[in-house]
């Protein structure tokens, strides 16, 4: 199948797409990436959807809005991507949509919503759509996230023993390989570090480019150690976390009392994605760790994330030829295809889920959607064709 993969994740900043032609041969899913462009959202968008988030309040009306624009911005990116890559056709649209919220309490995932109807992709694209991915491992009581768990486990079959994908985006989650394998968010990738810059800057910066103001802070012990006596690093797992807790708010509530300098800030914030990664980690004594998202554009995080690994080698998808920005939007093509031949996406070990569940829903294209009539092989490996 040739399938668009569309992802925005907790950055918020736009939307990758990816152009993917898939087959499933055996037990093998073989993956050739034909090409990935991102498109920002408009500013207005990007303003109100961010004006929306945790702890932002806002009623029905501009939710209805959201997911009208969003979707409708997704299915630009969509089209882009089919004409650019297949020359104006393609199978499927595997659209993630953006999240806005993710329902975590006690620990348990009790919802979460992604905005971006799929509609919209269908009508204008005349392809089929899976969409709303998560909903469906979370009713099979798992955290619905992270979500690219499987596709990792898959991909990184037959490497070191325990081999560990890492994804830095606004939240940073791992999923590391193995006899036991584990996926979960680790804490704050970016969230944080972006909430610093706008609070320091009144809103006028909004990302620390190149990890500079870092490079130029120290790091302040003190606000460090209150920043790591959030509850949330010492839960079990699996377990997940978003902006619904590592918000600006957050970050203004700790920062009451602490007498820092702006660029302070920024540099302890940073440290405190790198700690929270290496520290989940540890005990777990990951053998090499490949690294993806925007948080690998930042040299002061990935310098101090070395730093606290110690021996053990960071290396990016690049160098097994998946470009980072391309990760996830291609994680979820992948989980597309299966859905399309009624294949389970979510591994157990990753989400928690009582079962291994076939996701999404299918918001059929202007030919209709034919369900596969029998199962097919379960895949045990992904490999990349190039």
């Amino acid at each position: 199948m040739r399938v668009i993969g569309l992802m925005s994740g907790t950055s918020h900043d736009g939307i990758d797409a990816v152009g993917a032609d898939i087959v499933l041969r055996d037990t093998t899913i073989q993956v050739r990436l034909v090409g990935h462009l991102s498109r920002p959202y408009p500013d207005e968008l990007r303003s109100e959807l961010i004006a929306a988030l945790p702890p932002g309040a806002i009623d029905m009306a501009t939710v209805c809005r959201l997911d009208t624009a969003i979707g409708q911005t997704f299915a630009d990116a969509a089209i882009a991507a089919m004409y650019e890559f297949f020359g104006g056709t393609a199978d499927l649209v595997a659209s993630h949509g953006q999240t806005v919220y993710h329902w975590v309490s006690d620990g348990a995932v009790r919802g979460t919503l992604q905005l971006g109807q799929p509609a919209w992709i269908a009508e204008r694209t005349g392809l089929s759509v899976v969409s709303d991915f998560r909903a469906r491992d979370i009713a099979a009581c798992g955290q619905g996230a992270p979500l690219v768990g499987l596709f990792d486990l898959l991909w990184l079959a037959g490497r070191s023993e325990r081999a560990t994908a890492l994804n830095i985006g606004g939240i940073a989650n791992v999923t590391v390989t193995g006899d036991k394998p584990v996926a979960f968010d680790t804490g704050p990738g970016n969230a944080l570090i972006d909430a610093a810059v706008e609070l320091c800057t009144g809103g006028v910066e909004h990302l620390d480019r190149a990890g500079e103001r870092a490079a130029r802070g120290d790091i302040d012990t003190d606000l460090l150690e209150t920043l790591l006596a959030e509850p949330y690093y010492r839960a079990p797992t699996p377990k997940t976390t978003g902006k619904e807790l590592f918000n600006r708010a957050y970050l203004e509530r700790v920062l009451d009392g602490h007498a820092a300098s702006a660029d302070d800030i920024v540099a302890t914030v940073t440290a405190l994605t790198a700690h929270t990664i290496a520290d989940a980690l540890a005990p777990l004594r990951p053998t090499e760790v490949i690294a993806s998202g925007g948080g690998i554009r930042n040299p002061t995080l990935m310098a101090m994330l070395g730093a606290y690994l110690g021996p053990t080698k960071v290396r990016t998808s690049d160098e097994l030829g998946i470009p980072s920005a391309a990760k996830e939007a291609t994680a979820f093509a992948v989980l597309g295809f299966l859905t399309a031949h009624g294949l389970a996406g979510n591994h157990r070990a990753c989400t928690g889920a009582g079962r291994a569940a076939v996701l999404g829903s299918i918001t059929p294209g202007a030919a209709g959607f034919t369900l596969p009539t029998a199962p097919i092989t379960v895949p045990l490996r992904l490999t990349l064709a190039g």
